[in-house]
């Protein structure tokens, strides 16, 4: 049969549990802050880039097969 008497948490569990939300909090804050920042500035946008047109034998002396 089940025990009747109540298992309590203790403080050491409460302290970690509210560190890691708070931690969690401000994670989650410092993510939204930079996603309302933006892209970044100081990188500029990539460009395109095209496919080599002669994808041929890179070694075409065969040496190294």
């Amino acid at each position: 049969m089940a025990s009747s008497s109540k298992k309590r948490t203790t403080m050491a569990k409460l302290n970690r549990e509210s560190a890691l939300r708070d931690k969690r909090i401000r994670k989650a804050a410092r993510k939204e802050a930079r996603r309302l920042e933006g892209p970044d500035e100081t990188t500029p946008p990539a460009e395109p880039r095209e496919p080599p047109t002669d994808i041929g034998d890179p070694d075409p002396s065969g040496v190294g097969r």
